[in-house]
C-alpha cells in the first residue's frame, strides 16, 4: 500500500506515521503542514498522484477559534477535503477522511449510528459536515468518513495532558460533569485506520460512514478522575460541575457518545474500551507532584 499522510505533523497524524513504520510493506508519504497546504488544490493534485491511499488527518482543531472564523476554519474542513477527494477521484486513490462527532446535535439518549440525521450547533461542525459532504459527493465508492471524538494523545494539546499539567498547580479541579462522550487514544485510533485502509483496499470494506472511537462512554469528570487514578493521584481532587460554569464561544454537544456497527461488516473489531487505552497509553510513573498520595 502506497499511502499519503496528510497533517502528519499533527498528534494524530504523528500517532500515524508512527503505527505506519511498524509496518515496513507499506510506503508511506508524510506530508506536514509545511509540506502541503490542502487548501491549494494544484499542490493536493500533484501530491495524491502515485498513491493508492490518502488519510486526511489535517484540519483545523481550534474549535472556539472557528467560532469566530467559519469561513477559514470551513476552507480547511470542509472545501480543502473537496479538493481531496477530487484528486482522489481523478487518480483512481481512495480517501479516508477524519471527521467529528460535533457533526450531531448531541441531543441523543443512545449512541448516534453511522446514518443518524446530522445537525452541527457549531461552526466546527458544520465545517466539518461541508467536509464529509464532499466525500460522498466526489468518492461515493472510494470515501470513507471516520468520525472520532474526545481524541487524546502523546503528541500536542489535548485535556489528558491538561489535567496532569494542572494536577502538578492545583489541589483541586472542577471539571464538567454534563457532558458525554468516548475518550480516544490517537494511537488506537490511528492503527484501526490502517486496518480500514488495509481492508479497503482489499475489498472487504465498503466506502462509508465509520466511527473511530473507543467503546464505553464517561463524561469529562469520570475521565480526569481516571486520569488521576491511572497516575496514583487522589481521583477525589477532581470535582464535578457544569457547563455553565465554563462558557465557551463555541455550544458544546452535550451527548457525543457514537455507535460502531459498520465495522463488523468489513471485518474488523470496534476500538476497544476507554478505560483500557487509558491504560495502555501512559507509562506507570507519574510526575512529581505535591498532592500525590503516597
Amino acid at each position: 500500500m502506497r499511502m499519503l499522510v496528510t497533517g502528519a505533523g499533527g498528534m494524530l497524524g504523528r500517532d500515524l506515521v508512527d503505527v505506519l513504520a511498524g509496518h515496513p510493506e507499506h510506503a508511506v508519504t508524510a506530508a506536514t503542514r509545511a509540506d502541503l497546504d490542502i487548501t491549494d488544490p494544484a499542490a493536493v493534485h500533484t501530491a495524491v498522484a502515485g498513491h493508492d491511499v490518502v488519510v486526511n488527518a489535517a484540519a483545523w482543531t481550534d474549535v472556539d477559534g472557528a467560532e469566530q472564523h467559519e469561513a477559514a476554519a470551513t476552507a480547511v474542513n470542509g472545501d480543502a477535503v473537496a479538493h481531496l477527494a477530487s484528486a482522489c477521484a481523478t487518480h483512481g486513490v481512495r480517501l479516508l477522511q477524519l471527521s467529528t462527532d460535533y457533526v450531531f446535535p448531541g441531543d441523543a439518549t443512545a449512541p448516534y449510528r453511522e446514518d443518524a440525521p446530522t445537525a452541527p450547533v457549531n461552526a466546527y461542525g458544520r465545517g466539518k459536515l461541508v467536509g464529509e459532504r464532499a466525500v460522498a459527493g466526489l468518492l461515493p465508492d472510494a470515501g470513507y468518513v471516520v468520525r472520532t471524538a474526545w481524541l487524546y494523545g502523546a503528541h500536542g494539546r489535548n485535556f489528558v495532558r491538561t489535567m496532569l499539567d494542572l494536577a502538578d498547580r492545583h489541589e483541586f479541579l472542577d471539571v464538567v460533569d454534563d457532558q458525554r462522550g468516548q475518550p480516544t487514544w490517537s494511537y488506537a485510533l490511528s492503527r484501526q485506520l490502517v486496518a480500514l485502509a488495509e481492508a479497503a483496499l482489499a475489498g472487504r470494506a465498503a466506502p462509508g460512514v465509520y466511527h473511530g472511537t473507543c467503546s464505553g462512554e464517561t463524561t469529562w469528570y469520570g475521565l480526569a478522575r481516571a486520569v488521576f487514578a491511572r497516575h496514583g493521584l487522589d481521583p477525589d481532587r477532581i470535582r464535578p460541575t457544569t457547563s455553565a460554569r465554563f462558557p465557551r464561544p463555541a455550544a458544546r454537544p452535550a451527548y457525543s457518545v457514537l455507535g460502531h456497527g459498520r465495522w463488523a461488516a468489513a471485518g474488523l473489531s470496534p476500538l476497544p474500551d476507554w478505560h483500557d487505552t487509558l491504560v495502555d497509553a501512559f507509562a506507570p510513573a507519574a510526575p512529581p507532584s505535591p498532592w500525590k498520595v503516597a
